[in-house]
């Protein structure tokens, strides 16, 4: 028999990967999703067939945040995270087998603005506003279920980089047309982590069965907004890059239906837990992550 894992949403940019790499480990992967051709969350039946047996299950739900904070756009973003999470929660209950471990993604962005010093699990300091609330009412929801088989682990994954998907996009083409300045003050910090380090951070903690609870995934080496946009400059060649003040990025922003916040809010966030657990990353700096993504 195969070893098998459950991907929940795992259509997205992050779960196109891991189900790709878990099927060159010879996984059995089962995907459930809105989209016709996987398990729907509707299937309750086949819901619980999926995960009762499995190694991993994986839960990558969550209706993107990059749109603007309306009270319509606020539901569907709580409810896509905590809806989906009851639904396994509840799934994982009625197994005979339940899942090793479960996985649970969380955000960075739970914790406050800072510009002062950064964020570990330990002494990190939660936020406030929408997003944190999402974040945290997440969270909650997910450790509600006190589960005695079953490992859990809330991930609170920084801004994920990889080829070929998620914000790169959006930075490249800003840098492509010369709009590669600072945003806002260019101060604020930006926490990140390769999305290979992602999936081996997954792997690591599956193989660590003494370890639960939250962990930060962030690569140990973040940077201010600055340094970002001046590492994507030389990563293009491009020798001018118009900076945005905050006052642009706020017109631009309902142009282009989104949030300032996913560029102004200054995450400072360190993986305290993982490198104390020994976890070694393959892409610690932006520089040896870009350089894996930019070609």
């Amino acid at each position: 028999m195969k070893k098998k894992v459950v991907l929940a949403g795992g259509t997205g940019f992050i779960g196109q990967h891991f189900a790709k790499l878990y099927k060159e480990l010879d996984y059995d992967v089962h995907i459930i999703s809105r989209q016709n051709e996987h398990i729907s969350w509707k299937d309750k039946e086949r819901m619980q067939e999926a995960i009762d047996g499995a190694e991993l299950l994986i839960n990558l739900a969550g209706k993107s945040v990059n749109c603007r904070y309306n009270e319509v756009n606020k539901k569907a973003i709580m409810q896509s995270r905590t809806e989906t999470t009851k639904a396994l929660g509840e799934a994982v209950l009625s197994c005979e087998t339940p899942p090793k471990l479960w996985i649970n993604s969380s955000t960075a962005t739970i914790y406050r603005h800072a510009e002062d010093r950064a964020m570990t699990e330990a002494d990190g300091e939660i936020g406030t506003g929408f997003s944190v609330d999402v974040a945290t009412t997440w969270e909650d929801t997910f450790f509600a279920y006190q589960l005695s088989h079953t490992r859990q682990i809330a991930l609170r994954i920084a801004i994920v980089l990889g080829k070929g998907g998620g914000v790169m996009i959006p930075y490249l083409n800003l840098v492509k047309f010369g709009l590669g300045g600072v945003q806002g003050t260019g101060d604020q910090m930006f926490s990140w982590i390769h999305l290979d380090d992602l999936f081996q951070i997954v792997e690591f903690l599956r193989e660590r069965e003494d370890l639960s609870g939250v962990f930060n995934c962030s690569a140990p080496e973040p940077v201010t907004n600055h340094e970002l946009m001046k590492q994507l400059r030389t990563k293009l060649n491009a020798p001018i890059g118009l900076p945005a003040p905050k006052w642009m990025l706020e017109a631009g922003s309902i142009l282009i239906r989104t949030e300032t916040e996913l560029v102004l809010k200054s995450r400072w966030v360190i993986p305290e837990r993982l490198e104390q657990a020994g976890f070694t990353f393959t892409y610690p700096t932006l520089d040896q992550a870009l350089s894996e993504i930019i070609h």
